[in-house]
């Protein structure tokens, strides 16, 4: 089976360079037109996005503090997540392949993947599995699930490497 627009959710961890490194095997291959994608989440475990409404006696000043260190460190992880990624179209670029990027910000990295790669007409997403299960699912969720069961093309999915015990 031959792919000819290959999608890549990556991100910068050891399974985000397989992934990467997966999708441009197949792209290269089947000389097909590749686009890199990373999601930046709104919300991350332990953080909250939406300070405590001022009505329930917190105060304005707090408050606006706490919105523009929100805002700082999403502009902060989107431009690490750039580079991240130009770092990639680089390294692309040097087996001969033109490779496309983004990076969005949403609060479910799973919808975003399978809603980006749909609008670029993607035929194949390669994304990354951790595999999470029971309770650390539920809590975290599962992008690669998520997509699996979402996305309107073809999904390959790359497995952590677990180290052994």
């Amino acid at each position: 089976m031959s792919f000819k627009k290959i999608f890549a959710a990556v991100d910068d961890s050891d399974l985000g360079h397989r992934v990467f490194n997966q999708a441009l095997e197949l792209a290269v291959g089947d000389r097909a037109e590749m686009m890199l994608f990373h999601c930046v989440t709104v919300n991350t475990l332990g953080e909250t996005a939406v300070p405590i409404p001022v009505d329930l006696g917190m105060n304005v000043e707090l408050m606006d503090q706490a919105y523009q260190a929100q805002r700082l460190r999403m502009e902060r992880e989107v431009k690490q997540a750039s580079g991240l990624l130009q770092n990639y179209c680089d390294a692309a670029a040097k087996q001969g392949l033109q490779v496309e990027f983004d990076c969005k910000m949403e609060g479910d990295a799973g919808h975003c993947v399978c809603e980006s790669a749909q609008n670029w007409g993607a035929d194949l997403i390669v994304v990354g599995r951790r595999g999470r299960t029971g309770l650390t699912e539920a809590f975290l969720g599962s992008v690669s699930n998520y997509v699996v069961h979402h996305a309107s093309c073809s999904v390959f999915v790359i497995q952590e490497v677990k180290a052994e015990k």
